[in-house]
């Protein structure tokens, strides 16, 4: 079993627990009440140059522990401070030491798009990312199938959240494009062995329609590495490591950006 498949199996636990507290259609019907977003996290990728997702992370299964001081709230506002386009957080707690809190602080706290960075393997949990205040969230081929891909678009679409749909080869393309995709990333870290390849975005990017937003996930470490993406047709990056391994943040940004 590879750490994907513990990752979509421990996230299918998570939430049997969470319907025991607060049931589908109680969590459904809460969502719905909100306001509809207005897919601000897509809007914001679309823009003359390279987009930036910055994320907060603590820790991963390929690093361990990456920041052991982590206070989420003061890295998000660097991050939107610096000039980021969107913020993505990590939610799954196991694995990535995330929280749903971290989320529902960092949401309020600034006032950029966050997309949900989690395992979503029910709808229940695009419902959840509403309520904590999320515009997006995340759905990766490699745990779903085509058709919940479509019915968790149609869910996105109805409550005006965006959907980033990961993919890591050319069937996962397909599948992303077949299920409805407006937002298409490209995973250049292979989660069944962790190897990291750049190369990966560019060797996919000929297969997503101009008019589908791009984004190169992953491995992106220096400026070399964002202006290659840029050339290949990226149109955001999203990088988490390297921000969060670095002291000022906003300079590492502006280093990325090339500035």
């Amino acid at each position: 079993m590879t750490i994907l498949n513990e990752l979509a199996d421990y996230a299918k636990v998570r939430v049997a627990e969470a319907k025991a507290v607060k049931s589908l259609e109680e969590v459904k019907a809460q969502a719905l009440a909100l306001p509809k977003g207005d897919f601000s996290f897509e809007k914001a990728l679309r823009k003359d140059d390279i987009a930036f997702i910055c994320e907060c992370k603590k820790a991963s299964p390929s690093k361990g522990i990456i920041a052991e001081e982590f206070p989420y709230l003061e890295i998000a506002k660097a991050y939107e401070a610096a000039g980021a386009d969107c913020i993505s957080v990590l939610t799954e707690p196991k694995w990535f030491l995330g929280s749903d809190q971290y989320l529902r602080e960092i949401t309020d706290a600034v006032s950029i798009p966050v997309i949900r960075k989690d395992f979503t393997v029910d709808e229940y949990q695009i419902y959840e990312a509403k309520l904590l205040g999320a515009s997006a969230v995340l759905l990766i081929c490699a745990i779903l199938t085509e058709a919940q891909i479509k019915d968790y678009m149609a869910i996105c679409d109805e409550l005006g959240l965006s959907a980033l749909v990961e993919t890591h080869d050319a069937d996962e393309v397909a599948m992303a494009l077949n299920g409805g995709a407006r937002i298409i990333g490209v995973n250049n870290r292979n989660l069944k062995d962790f190897t990291v390849d750049t190369g990966n975005s560019r060797n996919l990017r000929a297969l997503i329609p101009e008019d589908i937003i791009f984004v190169s996930e992953s491995g992106v470490k220096t400026a070399e590495d964002i202006q290659g993406l840029r050339e290949a047709g990226a149109n955001a990056v999203l990088i988490g490591e390297t921000l969060m391994r670095a002291d000022d943040k906003k300079a590492k940004l502006n280093e990325l950006k090339g500035l």
